[in-house]
């Protein structure tokens, strides 16, 4: 029998970057992955492989709408999807084979297969019965679906086997405008699909900025996606190589079908948990099916914790990845610290959106007095060089009596990039004259920052 510190049970980024934190505080660790490969859904089938995709297809667009523009004269290039696949995959082999060494570097024991919880302590794996101290489990999300669509990989698929496809679909649905059906719906709108979007709700990422939702929607129309809103989805028939999807206007009127060739189920992911025994152990749940912790990311059995996608909060790689952090500190007899109102959130379209904190309806739900700082990209000369100024803005929230930042948003180029100027801003409790008074270097898209955080006082220069 195998003793240790900590075992970690799963090898996602909450998983991975616990386990390289706890060998560093110096406490004996190992990593149960049932896995060919590190990395979890993020690096395997999520968020790596997508942003391969996106940046293949996004260089496909420039040659095919802005080359010739550009004074890049030729033949915009075939595309070979199944080379664009072997790019994918050696995107993906190079970000786990890195996870891979640093468990070497960090001497992390890695513990093939899949684990169980017989008690307190304890971890099974096949056969072998192994000891800790403590226990974390980061085991992560599969794709959620809903009543009356099957997901069979294969015609209906989850964001796992939209990355696969053996064809580009001629049409593809999509259900769901979250991030994961507008990453994909994009992806593949660029490679020649025929996309329609079917969201429930009446925005596209609902929950958002409006005003980021409104220009979003238009953008992504533009790009050429069919977004249906306010739709609920009835069902999908399939036979062998099609689909057709029933859906229901809520506002009224009778049922409508799409037919496609593929149907993306992109209605969100739920925990994952199975197998490990939970509830023999007693460990207490939320309604919502997560595992319930304390503020130190502590279940209610004594030595067992739980991080990331199975735990309450958004599924993000990076929230995991903070709460490995965190609960590693902890573990170690330090203080672990997560700071749940400055965690971004992006989608990786072109153009990118991102946003921190709480948008401006929230806060005047609150009752709380506000100030808007809001500039568009058509006034940043670097967003018009690449073609990238139409649509966009930056647009920060800050107390109007205290100047401190609250909340941003950000829909323009390299997005996921620029909003963490305002995730530090807000982490610090700078004021949005803070980051106006900050020189930023011209030209670049940061310099929207800055005038949106000029438009909180006195007003933008370039607008």
């Amino acid at each position: 029998m195998s003793q240790y510190d900590v075992i970690v049970i799963g090898a996602g980024p909450g998983g991975y970057v616990c386990a390289i934190r706890c060998a560093q505080l110096g406490l004996k660790t190992a990593v149960v992955e049932g896995r060919e490969t590190l990395g979890g859904t993020c690096l395997n089938v999520g968020c790596i492989p997508s942003k391969a995709l996106l940046h293949s297809t996004h260089l496909l667009h420039e040659a095919e709408h802005n080359f010739a523009h550009m004074g890049l004269k030729g033949k915009a290039p075939s595309v070979d999807w199944d080379q664009m696949k072997a790019y994918k995959d050696e995107v993906i082999g190079q970000n786990t084979g890195g996870i891979e060494f640093l468990f070497k570097k960090n001497k992390i024991d890695w513990i093939k297969g899949w684990a169980s919880i017989p008690a307190a302590g304890k971890v099974q794996v096949g056969d072998d019965l192994h000891e800790a101290k403590n226990i974390v489990i980061a085991s992560g999300s599969v794709p959620a679906s809903i009543p009356g669509v099957e997901i069979d990989e294969k015609i209906v698929v989850s964001s796992t086997g939209a990355l696969e496809l053996p064809k580009i679909p001629k049409k593809l649905a999509v259900i769901g405008a979250g991030v994961i059906g507008l990453e994909l719906g994009s992806v593949y709108a660029r490679l020649g699909s025929e996309v329609t979007v079917v969201e429930y709700m009446d925005a596209v990422c609902p929950g958002m900025d409006k005003d980021v939702q409104r220009s979003f929607k238009r953008i992504l129309e533009k790009q050429g996606l069919n977004i249906i809103l306010g739709a609920a989805v009835q069902g999908v028939e399939t036979s062998k190589t099609k689909a057709k999807v029933r859906y229901q206007p809520k506002k009224g009127g009778g049922e409508e079908t799409l037919d496609a060739d593929v149907v993306l189920v992109a209605t969100g992911r739920k925990p994952y948990a199975e197998g490990l025994g939970l509830d023999a152990l007693g460990i207490k749940m939320t309604e919502r099916g997560q595992i319930a912790t304390d503020n130190h990311w502590s279940t209610n059995i004594k030595g067992i914790y739980a991080i990331g996608d199975v735990i309450e909060g958004p599924m993000l790689a990076h929230k995991a990845e903070d709460e490995g952090m965190a609960v590693a500190e902890v573990i170690a007899g330090k203080h672990g610290h997560v700071n749940y109102g400055v965690i971004p959130g992006v989608v990786y379209t072109t153009p990118e959106v991102a946003t921190v904190g709480a948008t401006e309806d929230e806060l005047k739900a609150e009752g709380k007095k506000i100030k808007v700082g809001k500039f568009m990209f058509m006034g940043n000369a670097r967003a018009k060089a690449v073609h990238q100024a139409e649509g966009g803005f930056v647009k920060i929230i800050a107390d109007k009596e205290t100047d401190r930042i609250l909340g941003a948003a950000i829909i323009g180029p390299a997005a996921g990039d620029l909003i963490h100027e305002l995730c530090v801003a807000m982490e610090f409790g700078a004021s949005a004259e803070d980051v106006a008074l900050t020189c930023h270097a011209h030209p670049t898209y940061s310099e929207a920052v800055r005038e949106a955080a000029l438009a909180c006082g006195d007003g933008p220069i370039h607008s």
